[in-house]
């Protein structure tokens, strides 16, 4: 167990809830395959391979990261694209299957580590005395901004969270205020801009079934169903109906009583506050979820739902400590770091995880639209949880191999007395 301890041990004890967590919410999938240890031996499989990754990036030099990042960048985008076209789960573009295995891979996680691969490598190798060339700010961006561009056009959650990684990620690495600035008001104006055309252009077929009175008396089971059916639209903004939708249940406010709220088609939402609500603060024990029958990707989206349903106030805190202290931890294993570039690697990482946990936390408790973000290292997954043991695994490397400031203080001083 080479490497930070602390890391080390806020890896184990989310793996241990994963494990726990994910048997439990396994529920569904264990009626739906008729094997009761299927799902949750399936789980442990591809954590022991994630594992088994993140040991072997762990005993990579940190140095050896650089020579990686233009590899990992060109199978990325080739893998996008190849997805763009061969991908179809869910009505998204986001997963390439493989018969063989009869599993399925997501491009997005690996280009997600790509980009903040190639961020940190930029910023360290454009650093200077007084700041950042200016340069490395179009580098980053043109970089950057094609990959969430490509990973926007189906995942948008995704992007949007990668783009505020990299813009922090700048930050951090000192690109001009100037610059930032500039950026921060074209994200503003794109934003705004896309709103405009997701609340122009997408159609919300269950909120206009329910204004329409010639509609009234039609199945919204059916509505949805007819909500994929996007042939004649084109291919890039087959996803307008779907962001709309959620950028319309979330922007409704009003206080729905619980004999009118509809669970057919807001479940995800309706059983994730029952489930939370159901805890009674002290939870109902390991292995005691009721709403995990119920609640759609209970083992993933929405598994911290189940957590506090299970754990309850507990489980809340301890899951949302652990990831903090996760980049506390890493913060102070960067600022001992003699060299720019796995100070901000790690950092970046350490940002990409513990953002889209905070996402997902949201999600669950209902301060945030819903979206298909997974928790890391705790939710079930293939690509994901593998991806995220690499992840890992990189920042267990710089704790072991990079250069300290204090050695390279021992050397300076020690230099003259050799000699």
């Amino acid at each position: 167990m080479k490497g930070d301890p602390v890391i080390w041990g806020v890896f184990i004890m989310l793996c241990i809830i994963s494990i726990i967590e994910v048997f439990s919410a396994s529920s569904n999938l264990t009626y739906k395959t008729s094997n009761y240890w299927g799902p949750i031996c399936k789980h442990v499989f591809l954590l022991g391979w994630g594992v088994l990754f993140m040991l072997a990036t762990m005993n990579l030099k940190c140095k050896y990261f650089k020579l990686v990042m233009p590899l990992a960048l060109f199978i990325s985008f080739v893998l996008l694209i190849i997805c763009f076209f061969v991908g179809a789960v869910n009505d998204g573009h986001r997963w390439i299957p493989i018969p063989v295995i009869g599993m399925k891979f997501q491009p997005s996680e690996m280009a997600k580590g790509a980009v903040v691969l190639a961020v940190a490598t930029i910023l360290s190798a454009m650093q200077t005395d007084t700041g950042v060339d200016k340069r490395a700010f179009k580098f980053i961006i043109t970089v950057s901004g094609g990959f969430i561009v490509l990973i926007g056009l189906e995942n948008l959650s995704t992007a949007a969270l990668l783009g505020a990684v990299v813009l922090m990620m700048m930050w951090i690495g000192r690109i001009p205020k100037r610059q930032l600035g500039k950026l921060m008001g074209s994200l503003a104006i794109l934003a705004v801009g896309g709103l405009i055309i997701v609340m122009a252009f997408g159609h919300d077929k269950e909120k206009e079934a329910e204004e329409d009175p010639r509609m009234a008396m039609v199945d919204k089971n059916k509505v949805k169903a007819t909500d994929k059916e996007d042939s004649k639209e084109p291919k890039l903004f087959h996803r307008l109906d779907t962001w709309k939708s959620r950028i319309d249940k979330f922007l409704d406010g009003k206080d729905v009583p619980p004999e009118k709220f509809d669970l057919n088609n807001d479940a995800q939402e309706g059983y994730s506050q029952i489930a939370i609500a159901s805890s009674n603060m002290m939870g109902k024990g390991p292995g005691n979820s009721t709403m995990r029958d119920y609640l759609p990707q209970a083992f993933s989206d929405f598994i911290y739902s189940i957590i506090i349903e299970e754990m309850g106030l507990i489980g809340a805190v301890g899951v949302c400590l652990l990831y903090i202290i996760l980049l506390f931890r890493t913060m102070t294993i960067a600022s001992r770091c003699a060299n720019t570039f796995p100070a901000l690697l790690i950092i970046g990482i350490a940002l990409m995880l513990v953002t889209q946990a905070l996402f997902n936390m949201g999600v669950a408790v209902g301060w945030l639209p819903v979206t298909g973000q997974p928790l890391p290292l705790i939710s079930k997954g293939g690509t994901s949880s593998i991806m995220n043991c690499v992840y890992i695994g990189m920042i267990l490397s710089v704790s072991r191999s990079a250069k300290k400031k204090n050695e390279t203080a021992h050397i300076h001083t020690a230099t003259p007395i050799a000699a």
